[in-house]
């Protein structure tokens, strides 16, 4: 009798605990796809992920459990073929229950966001469809376009606390974000704080974080071009590797050399000791400076660079590598890359080889 109780004990701890495991459960069914394989996808911020690939049974219906941690809701999605047929927002505990077909159309029962995010994924299927509807008329592409933009700033708002607006805010029509406005950074701001203060460990609300500060950079910067008075060339300011901000516009030199480079390649390091080294050495006391910018976005690699290398001019780094608002500021697609400001102007005349710049400085720095 004894043994019988302690069996029975040891099972209901054992539904205790796997009632408290950090899970979410998926069931449903998927209307005519009987005995056919689904596959499950987690996002990923930017992609999506490969979790697994269920199989239906003879009547359609499945069953599939989410690993979910406490305070952190997962975007899973379901895929049959190429067809998108569920889109969850999953919070530990939840048991979402899904009716979809094979065209892509569901729903969702048992889990509130995931009820929710099925209307936003429905608003952006029903502008695709809309742009689609009115590819032959480009005035009607641009009504829909502004109107599905106004309808996603109101969502936001409204909904400052919901991971649904994670996806909304990452919408892309083609390569094109559809929040493109510089002034988004502010709505991108006030989101991600309020996500914070729900879900702080959530990976997509870091994302989120990061996304609105690379946002408010290029608004900031943006602002300072247009305050930029007589300035012949975009501004830059960017921490130095004691993280103290250095702005291009206030460094004291009869000729700037702005130079962009990637720490990671051995050619460029070599590029700082034989060439600019010799340059700088020899210019620097006649009124020449150099700012070079970082474009590694691996910040403790740049810096270590900058130290081994003892590079006695200015060195910045932003840390967004690619994304700098900096490349895009002065077009550079290809590193390295350099230019040059003479007397606070930008000169337009192409130099090639460290030859023809040597004999520029010798001209301009008599």
């Amino acid at each position: 009798m004894k043994r019988t109780v302690k069996i029975i004990v040891l099972a209901l701890a054992a539904l205790a605990l796997a009632a408290c495991a950090d899970k979410a459960r998926i069931k449903g069914t998927l209307a005519d796809a009987p005995d056919k394989q689904i596959v499950v996808k987690q996002l990923e911020i930017n992609t999506y992920r490969d979790l697994d690939t269920i199989k239906t049974r003879s009547d359609g219906s499945f069953r599939y459990d989410v690993k979910v941690a406490a305070g952190q809701p997962e975007f899973i999605y379901l895929f049959y073929g190429d067809t998108r047929v569920a889109a969850l927002l999953l919070e530990k505990g939840e048991t979402a229950t899904v009716q979809a077909d094979t065209l892509g159309n569901y729903t969702v029962t048992g889990s509130e966001g995931s009820a929710e995010l099925a209307k936003v994924d429905k608003a952006y299927a029903d502008f695709i469809a809309a742009l689609q509807a009115h590819e032959d008329t480009p005035t009607q592409m641009t009504r829909d376009y502004i109107q599905h933009y106004r309808d996603n700033v109101k969502y936001v708002m409204e909904h400052p606390f919901s991971l649904t607006t994670i996806p909304v805010f990452f919408e892309r029509l083609g390569d094109a974000s559809i929040f493109s406005q510089a002034t988004d950074a502010m709505l991108f701001r006030q989101v991600a704080d309020s996500l914070k203060t729900v879900y702080p460990d959530s990976r997509y609300v870091k994302a989120l974080d990061k996304e609105a500060d690379r946002r408010m950079r290029i608004l900031e910067f943006s602002g300072r071009l247009q305050n930029a008075g007589e300035a012949s060339f975009p501004d830059i300011v960017m921490p130095d590797i004691k993280g103290e901000q250095q702005m291009l516009s206030k460094v004291d030199a009869k000729v700037i050399l702005v130079h962009f480079w990637d720490a990671t390649d051995a050619a460029q390091k070599m590029m700082n000791l034989d060439t600019l080294l010799p340059l700088y050495n020899d210019f620097h006391k006649r009124g020449f400076e150099i700012f070079a910018i970082g474009c590694t976005p691996d910040k403790p690699e740049w810096a270590s660079t900058v130290l081994a290398q003892k590079l006695p001019w200015i060195n910045v780094n932003d840390g967004l590598g690619a994304a700098s608002v900096a490349l895009s500021s002065y077009h550079v697609t290809a590193l390295p890359n350099s230019l040059l400001i003479v007397d606070g102007e930008l000169n337009t005349k192409p130099l090639s080889g460290a030859d023809a710049l040597r004999k520029e400085l010798s001209r301009l720095l008599r």
